[in-house]
């Protein structure tokens, strides 16, 4: 999943031969996941045909105030498409455009729309090289950018003059790396890495059998998602779990048991900001595990457990500055208990999860949590969705970070 998901998306195109670029333009945002609407000048009709750039946006392109071929003359308003957009993508940009941009000229519904919208603007030069270069371009860069619009360089390589230069549109991808990057580079959690563990371990008692639990490993993965969504490069450890996740930001690395997981926290944890361990771990282990299938014989079986390694306390006796969250899921004396946890495992927050709350534990898409701090702030929160719950921990996690 790409930052761009669920962004609506503006694309002006003007009238330049670069705007061949712009249906595969398009077509990537789509992929990305974003919501596309396309703006175009009247001239930029002669490179590229509006029914491509609809189809391919799945939504109607906007060329002029009024549609001209229909009898009531409905009204295209520029208004509501500036409002309506996260992003405005002016690519291809022609000198002409990125001049009445600077001025104020307001000659078309591209135009229009730009001077409505209230979301970042950007921008991607393409001309000839000394069109590129000429004075008053590098005027409209510089006074575009002082506007707040975002500049996305052109590229060096041959030109439709026949020219070898400056003034090549950047590539598609090159646009949406750069838009991608500079949407990163201002979420709060860019730059951070971030260790989480989810779903349950799975002790073998011979190979077609084991010790495990119902959890389903949503709370985990909708951690991740939420961190990610907000720039941090996550690294998820996940026992045995139908759960997936496509966001790009996400790399998932699956276990079975929990000396597995174990051994995996801790090849990642040093190298990691904050690491949130909301897995549900075997507190114990069959001691011997059989290599054939046990038989059926006795009306009696008897399986001696030993206790698993303790990630949560492990990682918590090594954690320097680290940020550390635990979880627990208690049924009765659940404050006290969780306390005792957070100051035994030397935690920074622990999300306390009770069973007596309807709603709440394993094999629901809810939960109803407490935070607790290492101030001891108690901070209740009411049956939520997981994944709301999973931004609710995130911002926790971000208000203690800046306090």
């Amino acid at each position: 999943m790409s930052v761009l998901k669920d962004k609506n998306i503006l694309l002006g195109i003007t009238a330049g031969i670069a705007a061949y670029k712009s249906a595969n333009l398009v077509r990537l945002f789509i992929k990305a996941g974003a919501n596309v609407k396309v703006v175009m000048t009247p001239a930029s009709k002669d490179f590229i045909t509006p029914l491509t750039l609809s189809t391919l946006s799945k939504n109607p392109v906007y060329s002029s105030f009024v549609d001209e071929e229909d009898d009531n003359q409905v009204w295209n308003n520029h208004v509501e498409l500036g409002l309506w957009g996260d992003l405005f993508v002016i690519a291809p940009a022609t000198a002409n455009t990125l001049a009445k941009m600077c001025n104020g000229v307001c000659d078309n519904i591209l135009l229009a729309t730009y001077l409505s919208a209230k979301c970042p603007v950007y921008f991607a030069p393409a001309m000839d090289l000394d069109m590129y270069k000429h004075a008053s371009s590098k005027t409209s860069f510089r006074t575009l950018q002082s506007y707040g619009n975002k500049m996305i360089p052109a590229g060096t390589g041959e030109l439709a003059s026949g020219l070898i230069g400056e003034g090549r549109m950047a590539e598609p991808e090159e646009i949406v790396e750069f838009i991608s990057n500079d949407i990163l580079s201002q979420l709060p959690l860019n730059g951070k890495h971030i260790l989480i563990t989810a779903g349950p371990t799975y002790e073998a008692i011979d190979p077609v059998r084991f010790i495990g639990n119902h959890s389903s490993g949503k709370m985990g993965f909708e951690i991740a998602n939420a961190a990610a969504n907000l720039g941090a490069n996550v690294t998820l450890i996940s026992g045995p779990t139908h759960q997936k996740t496509d966001h790009s930001l996400v790399t998932l690395i699956p276990v079975v048991s929990a000396e597995e997981m174990y051994n995996e926290v801790h090849n990642v944890f040093y190298d990691v900001d904050i690491a949130i361990l909301a897995a549900a771990v075997a507190d114990y282990k069959p001691k011997k595990v059989a290599n054939q299938k046990i038989k059926k014989k006795d009306a009696t079986f008897t399986i001696e457990l030993e206790k698993t390694k303790d990630i949560l306390k492990s990682i918590g006796d090594i954690k320097d500055n680290k940020f550390l969250v635990g979880f627990a899921l208690e049924t009765n004396n659940e404050i006290e208990n969780a306390k005792a946890k957070l100051k035994s495992k030397n935690l920074d927050l622990i999300v306390l999860n009770s069973l007596q709350d309807k709603g709440a534990g394993f094999g629901v898409s809810t939960n109803k949590v407490t935070f607790i701090t290492s101030k001891n702030n108690v901070i209740e929160h009411e049956l939520k969705s997981k994944a709301e719950v999973a931004e609710d921990l995130i911002q926790q996690i971000l208000n203690q970070l800046d306090a």
